[in-house]
């Protein structure tokens, strides 16, 4: 039982009442004024009492709420009214003996089936009693009221025949009903409640899903998207809705010949809002309306830029240890015969007899020996790192050395160093290793910004990351994925084991090396250490 239920009983019981008692009233004013009819200052009081117990019975309801017991009082007061209203209307005459059956019907709606059972027994043995008290000469009649001297007993054994069945059996089924009732209510309540619960699932699931889902319509149109969708397309859907998926998908084909084409797995590109074009996997599946047919199209995609930059690495990594393999081998093999070259034409040169011609091109042998056997130990460095002997260090210490370092090369004259490392941060990993790793990518940066530039060197504690940010050209797309490669270069006289080699050394840290591009042009590369 609601308030609003309650409300709208007591609104039908006054218009009830108005309209029985009114009816009566005006058809006893206007003359027909049978031997049935009572003064109408009677009517006038009982239609006045039954309008004051309802206001009271409303007050009731907005004090306590629409309790059982209020309503159990309700009928119970109504079964009086209606007693009441028979006996000062001619008793067994009179025709008002149908309020029972409406009482009877209210407590349907307001009580339970034991109740509404009460209620209909309770109102035969009101109206038995009120007819035997009649019938008996018990009770006197009303003032103004002219009744039959004699009431055959055959006549009012027919009428509470009549009427007590009447009542018992509109309580029976209507106690039948309430359990009905009750029970369909129970039950949809129960779906109402399973249903809210499965939409607030749903509405969870998509908001916290990773992948971004999309629904479009047969003209591939934009009408729906989750949260993923939203972040990865950069846009909220109240700009993409009813906008071609070709906006933020153009090289996926999923309309062929008027039919959608259905993708088990499938990799494409994606351009968000912003312009930025990122590799996607995706999926399709076809939605069909209750009638089974063609709906519209869901496409679930995922962001692989991680899987595909996971994927690099992985070859990279596969690519330099082949290479380092093949590297430390040849650096061995080369090494002790180019030894014995320079030590030999070292010796020759010592002979006072050479002429100075002679005695030039041994110089140039000796300087080009000496010039091999270093690339051979960047080559072993890059190939068989040691192990690297990790320590808790400053960040501090090691940033000012490098900065020191800068400023006594020549290759760093015209550039405008930065450094920034926090007070007391702390690096664990090999202090030497780290310092060649950070060592190389500034030379790197300086030899890109042979006119002058910005240089910054810093160290982030809360993510452990050294940081090298240039504002020199910058990394091309083209080249961002042979950096890596060993011997690779893009200068005259560059062995291209420099970032080779950094890779290897952070790669023995357990670190990640990544470069980024500049925020104002420029690269940044970030040796990331593990935490």
């Amino acid at each position: 039982m609601t308030p609003r239920l309650m409300h709208w009983f007591l609104g039908v019981r006054v218009l009830v009442i108005g309209l029985f008692l009114g009816g009566a009233i005006v058809f006893q004013h206007k003359g027909s004024t049978g031997y049935l009819w009572v003064e109408l200052r009677c009517l006038y009081l009982l239609v006045a009492a039954a309008y004051a117990q309802t206001l009271v019975s409303l007050l009731l309801v907005r004090m306590f709420g629409p309790a059982r017991w209020l309503a159990q009082l309700q009928i119970g007061l109504d079964l009086l009214f209606a007693t009441a209203l028979i006996h000062i209307t001619g008793g067994i005459e009179s025709f008002f003996a149908s309020f029972y059956i409406l009482i009877i019907l209210s407590g349907v709606l307001l009580l339970s089936r034991r109740d509404v059972l009460i209620v209909a027994s309770a109102a035969a043995i009101l109206y038995g009693g009120l007819i035997n008290l009649q019938y008996y000469r018990f009770i006197p009649p009303v003032p103004g009221l002219a009744l039959p001297l004699e009431i055959s007993g055959v006549e009012t054994l027919y009428k509470l025949f009549i009427n007590i069945s009447a009542f018992l059996l509109v309580g029976l089924l209507g106690g039948l009903l309430v359990s009905r009732l009750r029970l369909s209510e129970h039950d949809r309540q129960k779906i109402t409640i399973d249903y809210e619960e499965l939409e607030r699932l749903n509405r969870a699931i998509l908001a916290n899903m990773t992948s971004g889902l999309i629904i479009v319509d047969r003209q591939l149109c934009i009408r729906s998207m989750n949260a993923a969708a939203e972040d990865m397309l950069c846009v909220v859907f109240e700009h993409a809705y009813h906008t071609q998926l070709s906006r933020y998908f153009p090289d996926v084909t999923l309309l062929q010949d008027g039919q959608f084409q259905v993708v088990s797995r499938g990799e494409g590109w994606l351009v968000d809002g912003m312009g930025n074009r990122r590799p996607i996997g995706f999926n399709t599946s076809v939605l069909t309306d209750p009638a089974q047919a063609v709906d519209g199209l869901l496409i679930t995609f995922q962001d692989l830029t991680n899987l595909k930059e996971m994927e690099e690495r992985l070859k990279r990594t596969d690519r330099l240890a082949a290479v380092g393999q093949l590297a430390a081998g040849l650096a061995h093999e080369i090494r002790n015969p180019l030894a014995s070259i320079s030590g030999s034409v070292q010796l020759l040169r010592e002979n006072e007899a050479l002429s100075p011609e002679d005695r030039h091109l041994m110089n140039i042998v000796v300087r080009e020996a000496d010039r091999l056997n270093g690339l051979l130990k960047e080559f072993l460095l890059f190939a068989r790192p040691s192990p690297p002997h990790q320590i808790w260090f400053k960040a501090s210490t090691l940033i000012g050395e490098l900065a020191d370092l800068c400023t006594a090369d020549g290759r760093f004259a015209a550039l405008e160093i930065q450094q920034n490392s926090p007070p007391g941060a702390m690096i664990y990993g090999d202090r030497n290793q780290l310092q060649q790793a950070v060592w190389n990518l500034l030379i790197n940066a300086a030899e890109a910004m042979p006119e002058g530039g910005r240089l910054e060197l810093a160290y982030r504690p809360l993510t452990r990351q050294l940081v090298v940010t240039d504002s020199g050209p910058g990394v091309s797309e083209a080249l961002r994925q042979k950096i890596y490669d060993p011997f690779f270069t893009t200068k005259d006289h560059g062995t291209g084991l420099g970032l080779a080699t950094v890779h290897s050394i952070v790669e023995a840290h357990g670190g990640t090396l990544e470069h980024q591009p500049g925020i104002d042009g420029g690269a940044t590369f970030l040796i990331s250490l593990p935490v």
